[in-house]
């Protein structure tokens, strides 16, 4: 068949969120569809120090932080955020009492006072999610907030108890840059704020260009709200099982959970491997 470009979301697609390590047959389908001639791209809103364990794997080319820094055969595209559009999303978030995570191309560090936030909020769902937070900082070596060293920032996620504290931020904010609210999970409202400059579907057309491919060749797989822009560019577009019910709606294809083998048996059902 015709040469494919291939996009993995990492966190929910190629692994479980946090994990750097994915189910053997997904890397398998990974390894066998590069060999077939096939090219394939990680495309996730992690920054290149987070994703590097995942990307060294073997793929041909990643897009990390969200769209910010693209890479294939040499570096595409690379926009940080200025230093006054750092301080300006730090300034509305800290005053609406939002926590936040900034990403640099090289680190991530995230307020201290979140875990503890945690703890006093109680309730099974946030001990659920404490634990889950501690392990993703140890697993992807997020720093505390007082070991930032003012490096630009490319994305910043943010971590509230109320969405009206979101909602408010938002709107203080959306005129300069995309926020994307994920969903609330253990009473915790998660999103992230990048440049309107790029997004993960300008990043998947930064390759495309680059290799002379055509859009319609491009598959990609998604489970959450900020791989929408990518899924919409794509050929072909799939969600996994264990995504984001609204994104179900607007896709190709839900395809099964990583840990079900839903990359290995997508892959083949597209006659990739």
């Amino acid at each position: 068949m015709e040469q494919k470009l291939i996009f993995l979301d990492i966190d929910g697609t190629f692994t479980k969120a946090g994990e750097n390590v994915p189910p053997e047959s997904a890397a398998q389908a990974v390894r066998q569809a590069r060999a077939n001639g096939h090219k394939v791209f990680i495309c996730t809103g992690r920054n290149e120090k987070m994703a590097m364990p995942v990307i060294n794997l073997g793929f041909d080319g990643y897009i990390v932080s969200a769209g910010g820094y693209v890479v294939c055969d040499e570096v595409l595209f690379d926009a940080p955020m200025s230093d006054a559009q750092r301080n300006k999303i730090v300034d509305v978030l800290r005053m609406n009492g939002i926590y936040m995570t900034v990403e640099t191309k090289d680190g991530s560090y995230t307020d201290e006072g979140f875990k503890q936030a945690l703890k006093s909020h109680g309730g099974q769902g946030n001990s659920e999610l404490l634990r889950w937070r501690e392990q993703i900082e140890s697993e992807l070596d997020i720093r505390p907030m007082s070991e930032y060293d003012g490096s630009p920032v490319y994305k910043v996620i943010m971590m509230a108890f109320d969405m009206e504290q979101v909602l408010r931020a938002k709107a203080l904010l959306e005129d300069e840059f995309q926020v994307i609210i994920q969903g609330e999970s253990g009473g915790v409202v998660n999103g992230e704020i990048i440049s309107k400059e790029f997004d993960k579907g300008k990043g998947v057309k930064t390759v495309c260009e680059h290799l002379g491919a055509d859009i319609k060749d491009t598959i990609a797989y998604g489970d959450s709200m900020n791989d929408l822009e990518m899924l919409e560019t794509a050929g072909i577009s799939i969600c996994m099982e264990n995504g984001n019910e609204q994104l179900k709606q607007i896709v190709d294809e839900v395809c099964g959970s990583v840990e079900q083998n839903g990359i290995y048996e997508s892959f083949q059902r597209h006659g990739l491997i």
